[in-house]
């Protein structure tokens, strides 16, 4: 198959695939292709239908999104890209499968449900650091600090090794869960906003934390969270289907 021609050269398929490896493209393509498949054939188990009316007013859009105002326009269209009538109702078909698949796995309950059993883990907390190679100067400065809590900035800016943070006082943004080492996470998070914590020794690491929560953020079911939910489902989703399949994916 031909799908190119430049002057005298032709380029067929098989040249082009091997182009998109070389170019390292061709896993992104084929990762898409392969989950669009997934949601369909899934779609087609779970018993889902298209109907005729669904897929009259797709066409129909797909048409004004390429100007093609007139029947003619619209087989002139599909000569041009060597595709009949019927494989675009089935590529229209195919897109209405993924997405009555995507709303069935993303549904309001399943968005709900998810927040409910993994609430801890969209907790968020505002956290300035101290880093230091000392435990005697750690102390110092958390002595300093339980009788100056708010000289924080200025004494990680004095003080800190921490050359990304440093120069903003220390800062280190909202901070979910697990990006700190398990027994120094438990205890920030369990502690009372404007607290100072520490020192901790971080081990492997030479050297020695102290830090300042600034503030705590309860999570909230904000379009952010809804977002990030439901791309976690679907990673969770997706991996089911490959674990359960035997045939998802082989590459020649």
């Amino acid at each position: 198959m031909i799908v190119a021609r430049i002057d005298d050269e032709s380029i067929s398929a098989e040249a082009f695939v091997k182009l998109l490896k070389l170019e390292g493209k061709l896993d992104s393509l084929l990762e898409k292709v392969l989950i669009d498949k997934l949601l369909v054939h899934a779609a087609k188990k779970a018993g889902i239908r298209i109907l005729a009316e669904e897929i009259q007013e797709r066409v129909d859009q797909f048409r004004r999104m390429n100007n093609l105002h007139r029947a003619r326009d619209t087989i002139e269209y599909l000569d041009n890209v060597g595709l009949s009538v019927d494989e675009l109702e089935e590529f229209i078909v195919e897109i209405l499968y993924r997405e009555k698949m995507r709303e069935s796995i993303l549904d309001d309950a399943a968005v709900e449900r998810f927040y409910k059993q993994h609430y801890p883990a969209f907790e968020r907390v505002g956290l300035s650091h101290i880093t230091l190679d000392s435990m005697e100067t750690a102390r110092e400065i958390v002595a300093i600090l339980k009788e100056e809590p708010d000289s924080f900035p200025e004494l990680a800016r004095q003080h800190s090794l921490s050359r990304d943070t440093r120069d903003q006082g220390g800062y280190l943004g909202k901070i979910p869960r697990g990006v700190l080492p398990h027994e120094i996470e438990a205890k920030i998070f369990n502690a009372d906003a404007g607290s100072v914590l520490g020192p901790f020794e971080v081990e492997g690491q030479n050297k020695i934390e102290v830090f300042r929560l600034i503030e705590k953020h309860v999570p909230q079911m904000d379009e952010k969270t809804i977002v990030e939910i439901k791309q976690k489902l679907f990673r969770k989703w997706l991996a089911e289907q490959i674990d359960s399949s035997s045939n998802v994916l082989e590459l020649l």
